[in-house]
């Protein structure tokens, strides 16, 4: 939870009585019960407020929760901020305690700052502090709530392999069992040693035809009914239970016929359970694989995501880093969303403290597939231009208003709706691409294409 102390008197001064005095000539006193609402984040109402008695508590929407952000008491001001930008408001105020609030009106507030030293001094230096700490503030919160969100969409794919992993586990061992009885029922047929060692052969050969890549439906059912045919014709028990098997292994009549060629008739049934059996435990075992290796694919993505020490600074690749991103965001671009990547050859790598630019690419790309509204297409391009490796990330969404282009990048402007963004995703991109890595990030909107460009400049030493 967010929330200053009311002991600091840079961010929170009291105003003297004499101030108070001076202030009620010219503004109107509301009273407030408890609970009651005094203004609202996104509300365009430019008043300023000072707290005549009880307590005001300031909250603002981040990642879906109300954080607190300060509570005002007797003497203390609120919406200097907004009042002075003259833009909508980024936190809501509550009373806390029943209270008394002088408000004043934006004209009436901008001529007493312009004639009454003791407050000009007053707010425009705790302004300031005011709007550093904030900042600082909510953009932890804002951190926090992409980890958040983060962890959860990587949650969601560890289930999925996990969960299919441990029910091929308990399928596995049924169908190893089967395969241990049914390979004990071909002892009865006392096969001579060059049969045995090409039912080993063909088995063998078998399995490594074995694919978990699906075939063209039409062709597949084609091949099944032909596999079927030729298991009624054989006399198989059950044929239908292993006629996907056998298809997937790659067998078809000719070579169920050069199989059955080189054993004795009254072993075929057992013979072919037999070898569906192995095939069935086969590819088991491989879809086991997969599920682990989709669960190490995530956790070093995951690792390589966040390094772990943020102050020492680390040669990366890009692209690497693009594609963890990709990886942890991957519970979002599911369904209509298709990334197209163009990457560069032999880019060069780029320094960077621990994870950050891995936090330019979540910020952009989810910006990305929040203005698509789960459909559209994000493009990402990297390329070299003279001394600066450039990354560009594109979507064919609705666009950016040219109107508000100019204010893209500053702290707590956002186009979302209140609760879902701080405004400072954008703020922080630009800081740590100018300030931290000395490179540039320029934005080019227009309807159906709305694209970032960062400049990272290639062979600077940071620190």
């Amino acid at each position: 939870m967010l929330q200053e102390s009311n002991n600091s008197p840079t961010l929170f001064p009291k105003l003297s009585d004499e101030v108070l005095q001076h202030l009620q000539k010219y503004g109107a006193e509301i009273d407030l019960s408890v609970g009651e609402c005094l203004f609202k984040e996104g509300d365009r109402s430019y008043d300023f407020h000072v707290v005549l008695e009880g307590e005001i508590q300031v909250t603002k929407q981040i990642g879906g929760q109300e954080k607190i952000l300060a509570q005002h008491q007797r003497g203390e001001f609120i919406g200097e901020l907004s009042i002075l930008t003259e833009a909508d408001s980024i936190v809501s105020g509550y009373a806390t305690l029943a209270s008394r609030v002088l408000k004043l009106e934006l004209k009436t507030f901008k001529q007493i700052i312009a004639t009454f030293p003791p407050l000009a001094d007053i707010v425009i230096s705790t302004l300031a502090a005011r709007t550093k700490t904030v900042e600082q503030q909510l953009q932890q919160q804002e951190k926090l709530a992409s980890l958040g969100k983060l962890s959860a969409g990587i949650a969601h794919e560890l289930k999925n392999p996990a969960a299919a992993g441990a029910r091929v586990a308990e399928e596995l061992q049924t169908r190893f069992q089967e395969a241990q009885t049914l390979a004990l029922r071909l002892n009865q047929y006392s096969f001579a040693k060059e049969e045995l060692d090409f039912l080993a052969d063909f088995q063998i050969q078998a399995q490594a035809g074995i694919s978990t890549a699906k075939i063209d439906l039409i062709l597949q059912n084609d091949l099944e009914d032909e596999i079927t045919d030729w298991l009624e014709e054989h006399q198989v028990g059950k044929g239908w239970e292993i006629t996907s098997t056998l298809v997937d292994a790659g067998l078809d009549r000719q070579k169920l016929e050069f199989l059955t060629s080189q054993i004795p008739d009254d072993a075929i049934n057992d013979v072919i359970h037999w070898l569906a059996a192995n095939l069935t435990t086969t590819t088991l075992i491989k879809e086991i694989a997969q599920s682990s290796a989709r669960i190490s694919e995530l956790v070093k993505s995951v690792k390589s995501y966040a390094h772990i020490n943020q102050f020492q600074v680390h040669q990366v690749d890009v692209h690497e880093g693009i594609e963890n991103t990709l990886t942890m965001l991957r519970h979002k671009l599911k369904g209509g969303i298709d990334i197209k990547r163009e990457y560069g050859e032999n880019l060069p790598v780029i320094s960077t403290y621990g994870s950050e630019l891995n936090q330019v690419w979540t910020n952009l790309i989810d910006n990305a597939i929040d203005a698509l509204d789960g459909k559209g297409k994000i493009c990402i391009r990297t390329f070299q231009n003279h001394d600066y490796l450039i990354v560009e990330i594109a979507d064919n969404g609705p666009g950016i208003p040219p109107e508000i282009q100019s204010r893209i990048f500053e702290p707590f402007f956002t186009t979302k709706g209140v609760g879902k963004g701080s405004g400072l995703g954008l703020d922080i991109v630009h800081n740590l691409i100018v300030d931290k890595h000395h490179g540039q990030i320029n934005l080019h909107s227009q309807p159906g294409k709305t694209s970032f460009q960062v400049f990272l400049p290639i062979g600077v030493v940071l620190g």
